[in-house]
């Protein structure tokens, strides 16, 4: 009898704490989940503003009627991208670590580790915050890739009989300033984030392999 109700106490003990572990745990993505989606939702509408800026110039500078015009509303709007880009670079930085690190940890965790009996609650919400952050990673690059289409737009222009050379002076000027989302002093591109996601999916998968 005493054996059977120590063996009874046990099992509550460990329901117990396995409940308690799973609200924990489950607190603790909440917070950790909700503070890197807040920061990246603020992102989001910094990368859709920019994005906006860059249109309203471009139908801005249908209207212009000097070449010199348009070259200094550029000036303006590359030093608010610029601008801009150096105050969240730091956020966007902390953003790329927490892509790398969460799911290449998550799965160390429930593979080597065995924390987890039910993996699935862990990994779903590391997956969609990752997602989160990739999904801002190329918003934020098509800023560039947005910047890199101006110059062709001006060039398509007419200013009028005799501004050709004005034309081309603005179009070299815009192409020269090379606008867009820098980040550390690194222009972001489309390319460099496709880049990052497959390397990061190589990793992951190889993780993968290897617990399985």
């Amino acid at each position: 009898v005493g054996s059977a109700v120590s063996g009874s106490t046990a099992e509550v003990d460990e329901f117990e704490y396995a409940v308690i572990r799973s609200v924990l745990h489950a607190c603790v993505m909440a917070v950790f989940g909700g503070v890197t989606l807040s920061f990246a939702y603020g992102l989001v509408h910094i990368c859709r503003s920019l994005n906006i800026m860059i249109d309203a110039f471009c139908c801005d500078v249908v209207r212009q009627q000097s070449p010199d015009t348009v070259a200094h509303i550029w000036n303006m709007t590359q030093a608010i991208l610029r601008k801009a880009s150096v105050s969240v670079e730091h956020c966007l930085l902390v953003l790329c670590l927490i892509v790398v690190s969460t799911v290449p940890l998550l799965l160390v965790d429930v593979g080597v580790l065995r924390t987890y009996s039910a993996p699935t609650p862990a990994i779903v919400p590391a997956l969609g915050i990752t997602c989160g952050i990739l999904y801002v990673l190329l918003l934020a690059a098509t800023i560039s890739e947005q910047c890199t289409s101006v110059p062709a737009l001006v060039n398509a222009i007419s200013f009028g009989e005799g501004m050709e050379i004005a034309r081309q002076r603005t179009v070299d000027y815009i192409s020269s300033s090379a606008a867009g989302f820098y980040v550390f002093g690194m222009r972001l591109t489309t390319s460099m984030v496709l880049k990052f996601m497959y390397i990061w999916c190589i990793v992951v998968l190889g993780l993968l392999t290897r617990l399985g």
